[in-house]
This record gives C-alpha cells, sequence and structure tokens, in this order.
C-alpha cells in the first residue's frame, strides 16, 4: 500500500511533520512496514484542505489530531 503526505509549506504549517512521524510510529508499532510504503511529496494543489494525504491515489485530508483513527480507518483496516 503506497501512502503519500503532502510537505509542502502550507501542508508544512499545518503539521505534515508530526503527521509523518506518526505515521512511521503507527507502521512501525503494527509490524506493517513491509506492507505500507510511506512517501513525501511537495504540493498536492489541495492546500487548504490541511495536510493532504494519499492511499493508492485516494485523496485525505489529516491533521495530527486526526492521524490515529486515519491509520486505524484507511489504512490498517484495509490491509
Amino acid at each position: 500500500m503506497k501512502v503519500t503526505v503532502c510537505i509542502g509549506s502550507s501542508c508544512h504549517i499545518k503539521g505534515s511533520r508530526q503527521v509523518v512521524e506518526q505515521l512511521q510510529y503507527l507502521i512501525s508499532k503494527n509490524g506493517l512496514k513491509d506492507k505500507v510504503s510511506l512517501n513525501g511529496t511537495f504540493c498536492m494543489g489541495k492546500c487548504q484542505q490541511g495536510v493532504c494525504v494519499t492511499v493508492e491515489e485516494q485523496m485525505f485530508s489529516v491533521s495530527p489530531e486526526t492521524v490515529d483513527e486515519f491509520f486505524e480507518k484507511e489504512i490498517k483496516a484495509k490491509l
């Protein structure tokens, strides 16, 4: 599963670093390093939507506060 987090300036200001760090932690904690490819990219063109994250090309808006729920629902539950 390919997960990509925007690390462009707008998303960075909205917490993309915290989102990336928490996703790294959750992927490791759940033993999914061999099943989830976590990547970063610059601007996805949806700056108003917060930290943009794609899972298999589907776009989501994630924040440091919602990353745990996002991981459970959109990543872990689909593996």
